[in-house]
């Protein structure tokens, strides 16, 4: 079942998720709203933080909602990768999409969603990932 993005504000509570290990995500408003309804096909929970009162919010409110809701939070802001304000193992993931400014969103998305369906919510649970067009890093929590 999907749900629209333009009007929700908190994760719905009445929908069946497919599986309990299927992560949900907070979509920080420096990403593409169609990653959001990528994700949503695919049958994940998705909230854009630009449509639940998080435009222009700080990195510690974004992070504090993804959090409160259970969330990886996926953003293109480099800030997040400071482990030491968000430490690894602290968080339920975050993930840094790292792509050149003219990189088509139709391939930023590509890259990003192949390399999501690889990775067990185990994968993403209090770690680090970033994304680029040629590369992945995982930071891991000890």
């Amino acid at each position: 079942m999907q749900f629209s993005l333009t009007q929700q504000t908190v994760f719905p509570r009445n929908i069946s998720r497919l599986s309990d290990k299927m992560p949900r995500f907070v979509i920080d408003e420096d990403m593409p709203r169609s990653t959001g309804r990528e994700l949503t096909i695919r049958g994940h929970e998705v909230i854009d933080a630009r449509d639940c009162g998080l435009r222009g919010a700080t990195d510690d409110e974004v992070y504090e909602y993804a959090e409160k809701h259970g969330a990886v939070l996926i953003t293109g802001d480099r800030h997040f990768g400071n482990v030491l304000r968000f430490p690894l193992g602290g968080h339920h993931g975050i993930v840094i999409a790292h792509f050149p400014n003219e990189t088509p969103v139709g391939e930023m998305n590509r890259v990003l969603l192949g390399v999501l369906g690889d990775l067990s919510a185990e994968d993403l649970r209090g770690n680090l990932i970033i994304i680029e067009p040629r590369k992945v890093r995982i930071r891991r929590k000890h």
